[in-house]
């Protein structure tokens, strides 16, 4: 099932819960607006060389469209527009006052050079910078993208509309970044998970862990998880797997990474096949990486008694009915991975004021989101009898339904 159609099916199980009019269910799914523009550019060899970008703006009920950027060859309009219906809702879920977006653009960033990524993405923001704007839609790193990239969106933007430093997040600190930005996404993770285990009555400390992806979001999230006590027994990146049954040094790893050792490598760790590391025993596993990795292949062999969903739709319709059915708790991805769009939005805040916080003040405004967030979840859960899911579904779709009858659109 892909992510479009498994979206779709959780938003209309929540709006069922619900009750939702048929006319506000109905405007709720459809896309605001979806752009799709052609990017020609010259190569470093002089040759010219076309590439498809898209933006989604999905909903702005509640604020301006907000969503990543993603540079990567399967960028297409049903992911954008599953990822701009996902942003939707997890900004209503971390109650935050935006709507949903997402854009990509259909390319490979590894074979392109520097110059060759600098003047894409110029052509891309020259395409749809009248779509664009502070008030109106803020886009920020994704997959493929980074910091960079977002400083020559600001830069081409504000050619045309000047100095503008709130239309993009994920930006250099230099140009207006947040501090804590970096780790937000990581740290919103852990202070989900916190919240979590406490609800059952444990703690990160003494608990063991699997981390599928050792990208940003999976290292911050095994340092934070580290530094409280956690065990981790096994990680994995594009590279490969390892585990340690006494918990890896992330320390050492993350030195061992930085002096541009392979994760596969490194001595404090045995090797292990990528694939059994989803069914590594542990109390918590946290994908961190691709959507669709929990299938109906392996859900039945999962033995963590916890999932946190760090990677956007990790789990398949048909494996969440299979670990529902075995006991495991689902902690959803519009819920466990806000962190970083709850940073952005901090930066954008600051942008707008003129007045940037300092890094002890961002991670506990974080801190402070993601509880709430979660508590807001459980009454839902305990309201509609649902899982946590359905909990963080019902939470986002109704926050966003009832800022649009109150403005009167779904008539």
């Amino acid at each position: 099932m892909n992510s479009l159609v498994a979206t779709s099916r959780n938003f209309r199980n929540a709006a069922r819960l619900l009750g939702l009019d048929a006319k506000v269910e109905k405007s709720l799914l459809i896309p605001f607006r979806e752009i799709k523009v052609e990017c020609t550019i010259p190569k470093d060899d002089g040759t010219l060389v076309s590439y498809v970008g898209f933006r989604v703006q999905h909903d702005n009920a509640r604020g301006p469209m907000k969503g990543g950027i993603r540079y990567h060859p399967e960028v297409d309009p049903d992911e954008v527009n599953a990822l701009a219906q996902l942003m939707t809702w997890k900004t209503a879920v971390a109650d935050i006052p935006y709507g949903g977006a997402k854009g990509g653009i259909g390319c490979s960033p590894g074979e392109l050079s520097m110059s060759e990524l600098e003047r894409l993405t110029r052509v891309f923001t020259q395409k749809i910078h009248d779509l664009i704007g502070i008030h109106t839609d803020v886009p920020a790193p994704d997959m493929g993208t980074n910091a960079q990239t977002m400083a020559w969106i600001l830069d081409e933007y504000s050619k045309f509309h000047g100095h503008s430093p709130a239309v993009v997040t994920g930006k250099p600190i230099d140009l207006g970044g947040s501090l804590g930005r970096e780790a937000a996404t990581g740290r919103g993770v852990v202070f989900a998970t916190e919240a979590l285990l406490a609800d059952y009555g444990k703690a990160i400390s003494g608990s063991t862990f699997v981390i599928q992806g050792f990208g940003n979001v999976g290292s911050w999230a095994a340092q934070l998880i580290h530094e409280r006590g956690g065990r981790i027994l096994a990680v994995s990146d594009v590279t490969g797997a390892i585990r340690n049954p006494s918990g890896l040094d992330i320390s050492a790893l993350l030195k061992h990474r930085a002096q541009g050792g392979l994760l596969k490598d490194f001595h404090g760790a045995s090797p292990m096949d990528s694939n059994e590391l989803l069914v590594h025993e542990c109390d918590v596993l946290i994908p961190c990486a691709l959507g669709g990795v929990l299938n109906r292949e392996n859900a039945a062999d999962v033995k963590a008694k916890f999932i946190i969903e760090a990677a956007n739709h990790p789990t398949d319709p048909e494996a969440d009915e299979i670990l529902s059915k075995k006991g495991v708790v689902v902690l959803p991805d519009i819920y466990a991975n806000a962190g970083g769009v709850t940073v952005s939005y901090f930066e954008w805040v600051q942008n707008i004021q003129g007045f940037m916080w300092d890094e002890d003040k961002v991670n506990k405004e974080l801190q402070r989101y993601m509880k709430n967030a979660y508590k807001n979840i459980k009454a839902m859960c305990k309201t509609h009898e649902c899982n946590l899911r359905m909990g963080a579904f019902t939470l986002g779709v109704n926050r966003v339904a009832r800022a649009t009858v109150l403005r009167g659109w779904e008539a």
